[in-house]
């Protein structure tokens, strides 16, 4: 998504403040003087007081101050000036306007989205992203808003995301969304960094903090997965007896405990494996003949 083709993005650049102390130190010099003017000439005083109340007035309009991480756009006028950075007291003359941009970082959850995976499943999915503002003349002025534009382009981001991968169970070892989260992640912070580059922003990190089925295929899917899980435990427990009928036949005959022949060596065979393999405890069995 190159949406720089659209708009002339502007180039965020330094400057357009200047330190507030020492145009502080002139308002207290003027004040001084007023005061001054006052006191020794009386009504007289005022030729030279209100001058001097009214530019001390003018200069104390253009004072404003910054915190670490946050920044202040100058415009002259509709003209870009420049992004002043420096913490403390600052000043522009009054008729240049100040816009104030935060730079810290922001952590966002999306609300939870009902999408279809790549099968075609819905699902659920939600994800946080850690963004912050690293252009701040692209933030105010290549888009409307730049905290809902964020907002839209996580919902877009993470709905064609989802679309690119599998709940579960992906064909040919290919990623999913279940059992690689941190692929996911990477290609969701990639496909939204490009959506957000046109305002200015930068995207930390990004985390699935919600996945399940959409609630009107959950019971099925849920049946579907505890029946892999019974498969799969089935399987390793057949495997395990089969490891151990073998054990045991071996120490048998190399003991030379009993001399089993083939017809024997099925039936124990196939005892213990009943035995090993069933849901239910072995109930014991005397046997007082033979097999013959």
């Amino acid at each position: 998504m190159d949406t720089g083709q659209a708009i002339n993005r502007t180039q965020d650049k330094m400057g357009g403040g200047n330190g507030g102390w020492s145009w502080l130190l002139l308002v207290f010099l003027l004040t001084l003087g007023a005061i001054a003017a006052i006191v020794t000439l009386g009504r007289a005083g005022l030729i030279v007081t209100i001058p001097c109340a009214v530019i001390a007035a003018l200069i104390l309009c253009g004072f404003y101050t910054l915190q670490p991480n946050q920044a202040a756009v100058v415009i002259l006028f509709g003209d870009y000036k420049g992004t002043d950075r420096v913490t403390g007291l600052r000043w522009v003359p009054f008729w240049y306007e100040r816009k104030k941009v935060s730079l810290r970082v922001r952590n966002v959850t999306s609300e939870a989205l009902k999408v279809n995976d790549q099968r075609g499943n819905p699902i659920e999915i939600a994800a946080n992203v850690v963004w912050r503002v690293s252009d701040s003349a692209r933030a105010l002025f290549d888009v409307d808003d730049y905290a809902v534009f964020v907002n839209i382009q996580i919902e877009t981001a993470l709905r064609e995301t989802a679309r690119q991968y599998a709940y579960d169970h992906g064909e040919d070892g290919q990623p999913t969304l279940r059992d690689d989260a941190e692929i996911v992640g990477q290609r969701l912070r990639s496909d939204l960094q490009s959506r957000v580059d046109v305002a200015g922003v930068t995207i930390d990190e990004t985390h699935l903090m919600h996945l399940a089925y959409a609630p009107e295929i959950a019971g099925s899917m849920l049946k579907r997965q505890q029946a892999e899980a019974v498969i799969a435990a089935r399987q390793k427990i057949v495997a395990g007896a089969v490891g151990m009928v073998e054990q045991a036949l071996d120490q048998l005959s190399s003991r030379g405990v009993v001399d089993l022949d083939e017809e024997r060596k099925a039936a124990m065979v196939s005892n213990l494996l009943v035995v090993l393999c069933a849901d239910r405890e072995a109930q014991p069995v005397v046997n007082t003949g033979t097999l013959y």
